[in-house]
């Protein structure tokens, strides 16, 4: 029984031992390219009006007819939108009325100081009298002018039953359906000029000072980034979003086209000096051994990495810029880099373009 114990042991002894395996763990990463450096940030933003005006008839009334909906290109002086004409109608019959009640008064008052003039040249008549004659002259046709002046007004108002469009534009909101009474001066169609147009952006405070110092805006769109348009900061908010924190500013488009539509979601980008020539790399890029900043670089062909000390530059956002160390085309661990250790094999997962 010793002696088959014994061999056993020596037999389990002669295997050979197992090799460890080295835990391969799933990294992003990018090939750097050294590059001029610019600080300029980029905010993402809505291309709106400059102008949207909200048009109101200006007598109350009952809406007989909408003519637009939201959408529709409409042109200076359109029909918009109509009001049940007919109480408009009765008041201007019943000042037609006024007015000529007043004319013929008038025009009797006229006739007796003509006639009473004539008969005080004659001494027919006191000084008195005439006087009395002339006060009913002068109620008369203050009384016609007034008349006149308020029947103007209902006509006017009776031509205030259509509401129109004062510029060229587009609907953009209808707040107001068939059949509503309304106010005068209520919203009631919403029409954007199309002259004009300005991107809407909100601006983090640390970065105001430079969206407002900035020498020159670029505008690109989401559909059609290839294209570039010329910016201009037109208005910033004097103090900021109590929700957000941000503050608004409105960029305005210099040479929009036809492509440029309401709504469109566009990005503007400040345009800075060059800061320095260098590499631009995620905040999660970098870790620290004491005072010393590193990154990992993987090998191409052994899929292993290896830190290597950089010298920083600004931080940008969540951004660094790496000034030393880096060459073009080393492929550089972005994201899991405090969870590796030197010589590390890793598989790359997702290749973030730099």
């Amino acid at each position: 029984m010793t002696l088959l114990l014994f061999t056993g042991l020596l037999l389990a002894g002669c295997q050979p031992a197992q090799e460890k395996q080295e835990a391969v763990r799933p990294v992003k990463s990018t090939v750097v390219r050294v590059a001029p450096i610019s600080e300029g940030a980029s905010y993402s933003g809505e291309i709106r009006a400059r102008y949207e005006t909200p048009l109101g008839f200006r007598v109350a009334g009952k809406i007989s007819a909408r003519l637009v909906q939201v959408g529709d290109l409409v042109k200076a002086g359109q029909a918009l939108a109509r009001l049940d004409p007919q109480d408009l109608q009765l008041g201007v019959q019943a000042m037609r009325a006024q007015l000529d009640a007043a004319k013929a008064d008038y025009e009797k008052a006229k006739s007796d100081l003509d006639r009473y003039a004539h008969l005080l040249d004659r001494k027919f008549i006191s000084a008195a009298e005439f006087d009395q004659r002339r006060l009913s002259y002068d109620a008369a046709r203050s009384r016609y002018e007034q008349a006149a002046a308020q029947y103007n007004l209902n006509a006017n108002q009776a031509s205030y039953s259509v509401l129109t469009a004062d510029r060229d534009g587009v609907v953009t909101a209808v707040d107001a359906q068939l059949g509503q009474v309304v106010a005068a001066g209520q919203p009631v169609v919403r029409v954007a000029r199309l002259d004009e147009k300005e991107v809407l952006v909100n601006v983090p405070e640390s970065r105001v000072a430079e969206l407002r110092d900035a020498k020159t805006l670029k505008i690109s769109l989401w559909a059609d980034p290839g294209k570039i348009y010329d910016g201009r900061l037109r208005e910033l908010a004097p103090d900021s979003d109590p929700a957000t924190r941000t503050y608004a500013a409105r960029v305005s488009l210099l040479n929009a086209d036809d492509s440029v539509r309401l709504g469109m979601t566009a990005s503007v980008a400040v345009d800075q000096a060059v800061l320095a020539t260098g590499v631009r790399l995620p905040l999660s890029a970098v870790f620290q051994r004491g005072a010393q900043a590193l990154v990992w670089s993987i090998d191409e062909k052994t899929q292993r990495v290896r830190a290597l000390p950089v010298k920083l530059g600004k931080y940008i956002g969540n951004d660094v810029t790496v000034l030393e160390g880096l060459r073009d085309g080393t492929r550089v661990v972005t994201a899991g880099a405090t969870m590796l250790y030197d010589n590390q094999p890793v598989k790359v997962l997702q290749e973030v373009k730099s």
